[in-house]
């Protein structure tokens, strides 16, 4: 069953969600000795990172990594390196390892090995994971018309890391696939505006995934927790 949870506007979204990610960093630490997490960029997030860079934590036995990344430089204000780097590692998550999900190779195909292997040195599966949803209906580098989009949502994938390019994603993108975002601990999906309450309730009723692939998660045996603010 899917858990909704709406709020008035976006301060109360972030810590919200922050308490919700903190709890579940805090109960992989004490169960393992080490937890990972994985964020998505874009405008949305800001408010929430700031919120859990203040959260007391046991930040040097967390690793943290993106969910997806285009592949620009961290001096691009597109990078979603760059935003984690200026709102979320700061004061004592600075402690935590961050693993960016681009390099300085020219295509993501070339950047992928030296990748997946700093990806190792994470903690997995993860403890939890946090969406967000696109007004064309993807999440991650999920998009419509995605050139591996049936590779990435494949529930047996065996790739943990794949590139993907489609015509609404700008730059060439990479992104986690399916079944290690499904694999977390936990995962929230994060929607704010008015704008997206519509494009939410599409993406809930019947439809192929390919046109809006934000439902492969919604429809996961474990669906994600929606946290949601006008």
């Amino acid at each position: 069953m899917l858990s909704m949870h709406v709020f008035a506007d976006g301060a109360a979204l972030a810590a919200a969600l922050a308490d919700f990610v903190a709890s579940k960093l805090a109960a992989r630490v004490a169960r393992d000795g080490g937890a990972s997490l994985a964020v998505s960029g874009g405008r949305t997030p800001t408010r929430f990172f700031e919120a859990l860079s203040a959260r007391d934590l046991p930040w040097s036995k967390i690793g943290i990594t993106l969910v997806d990344e285009r592949w620009v430089r961290e001096t691009s204000d597109r990078s979603n390196a760059r935003l984690v780097r200026e709102h979320l590692l700061k004061g004592p998550a600075a402690a935590a390892r961050f693993v960016a999900l681009a390099n300085d190779a020219p295509t993501p195909e070339d950047g992928l090995f030296a990748i997946n292997e700093a990806l190792e040195d994470l903690y997995w599966p993860l403890a939890c994971a946090v969406l967000g949803m696109g007004e064309d209906g993807h999440t991650a580098s999920f998009f419509p018309g995605g050139d591996r989009l049936a590779e990435v949502l494949d529930p047996e994938a065996t790739l943990g890391l794949m590139p993907m390019r489609a015509p609404g994603a700008g730059e060439p993108r990479i992104t986690l696939t399916l079944p290690v975002l499904l694999a977390a601990d936990a995962l929230a999906l994060h929607i704010e505006g008015e704008g997206k309450r519509p494009v939410l309730q599409a993406a809930l009723a019947d439809g192929p995934v390919e046109e809006m692939p934000v439902r492969a998660v919604l429809r996961a045996p474990r669906p994600p927790d929606i946290f949601w603010c006008p």
